[in-house]
């Protein structure tokens, strides 16, 4: 494979949401401690330390849910439910702790998020719960994802504060700038507390995820360049 083929086979690769080389699996652990979360309160927090991973500083994080359908419920709330995502460098034991800590200003909601939308279990919602109007994007005045205040029901009107990602969806979060991993904690805020974030993929980089449609262009411009050049010998 000459370098034009393994670079086109890395962005199709990148286009299709396969892992790249670069991304540092996290280990997260459950805080102990009352559920925490709007009404109901229904959340459990997450704590993975960033200082011990082996990489200096981070500049994304993606989350990959993989429960294969174990966890949840069907239609707009299938998949892992993320209440919220938070950076910090105040080490929690609880729930109610790492609700109050002071995050880092780091994450961008309006625009720093991509995100791949995972299969719905049937019943089929038009859209995934906390996803703007196309499913394919994130609904921020919805999934809140700065505050772990999700109602922990899937009543509608009722549920509010978080976002469904869908069986395999993709949640990718680019910092707005490089962030020292020394003494610095991450936050996941799963909603129902039933497992999903143990059963996830959750990947921190040194670099920016690509942003999916910037992606596509690329991996279509690069296919169609490789074909004209198999015409043309």
């Amino acid at each position: 494979m000459n370098w034009r083929q393994a670079l086109s086979a890395s962005v199709v690769s990148l286009a299709l949401g396969i892992p790249q080389a670069g991304a540092v699996p996290v280990a997260f652990t459950a805080l102990a401690g009352a559920l925490v979360g709007g009404s109901p309160a229904g959340t459990q927090i997450y704590k993975a330390d960033l200082s011990s991973i082996g990489v200096a500083s981070i500049l994304s994080i993606t989350i990959t849910d993989n429960s294969s359908g174990l966890g949840g419920a069907p239609g707009q709330f299938s998949g892992f439910d993320l209440d919220a995502i938070k950076l910090s460098t105040t080490n929690c034991a609880d729930n109610a702790c790492a609700d109050a800590a002071a995050g880092l200003g780091v994450f961008d909601f309006l625009g720093g998020v991509s995100f791949t939308p995972g299969t719905q279990r049937p019943p089929v919602d038009p859209k995934l719960f906390g996803t703007g109007p196309t499913g394919a994007t994130v609904d921020n005045a919805v999934a809140t994802l700065a505050l772990f205040d999700a109602n922990s029901t899937t009543a509608i009107p009722g549920a509010f504060g978080f976002i469904s990602m869908g069986d395999d969806g993709i949640l990718s979060f680019n910092l707005t700038a490089p962030v020292s991993t020394s003494g610095l904690f991450l936050y996941i805020g799963e909603v129902g507390d039933n497992g999903e974030v143990a059963a996830s993929s959750i990947e921190v980089r040194e670099t920016r995820v690509p942003e999916p449609g910037s992606l596509g262009l690329a991996a279509l411009a690069l296919l169609g360049a490789a074909a004209l050049r198999r015409r043309r010998s």
